[in-house]
């Protein structure tokens, strides 16, 4: 990786996937997964920082098959972060950032090139995680809210 966009890019998912060690294990976590215990917050904010990953990818024109496996490598990570304690071990696992920074790397290493058809792909692309990002907002915000008129009585 020559490009300083993409050092920055692999620097940025492994402080989101990895950045941390657990003292005392040859595990390491990343700042994701420490978002994700946040209800209502977490998740999305991940995904959000993610939209990099995606802006990177527009950026050196990946292809559609490409930004698909990108948007599903964070669907997944926001959709099943967003299940209390379990997402959580889940986003310590799945590592989507350095995934979808290594699926980058392969397109850039293969010199392909996006078409017309790529480019609206996109728009319909970040459409949709855009809203399953405010979806996901909006599902933390109503459970907790239940929650607490469950507990409170």
């Amino acid at each position: 990786m020559s490009d300083d966009r993409l050092v920055r890019l692999r620097r940025s998912a492994v402080w989101l996937d990895e950045g941390i060690p657990v003292p005392g294990t040859r595990l390491r976590i990343g700042l994701d997964p420490i978002l994700g215990v946040v209800p209502g917050f977490g998740d999305a904010a991940g995904a959000v920082l993610a939209a990099w990953i995606v802006a990177e990818s527009i950026r050196r024109g990946v292809s559609r098959y490409t930004l698909g496996r990108i948007a599903f490598n964070i669907a997944v990570d926001a959709i099943l972060g967003a299940v209390p304690l379990v997402g959580d071990l889940f986003d310590v696992a799945w590592k989507a950032n350095l995934r979808n920074v290594a699926i980058i790397e392969r397109h850039v290493s293969s010199h392909s090139t996006s078409t017309k058809a790529d480019r609206l792909f996109v728009v319909a692309l970040c459409g949709s995680l855009i809203l399953l990002c405010g979806a996901l907002m909006i599902a933390s915000v109503v459970l907790a809210a239940w929650l607490v008129g469950v507990v409170a009585g």
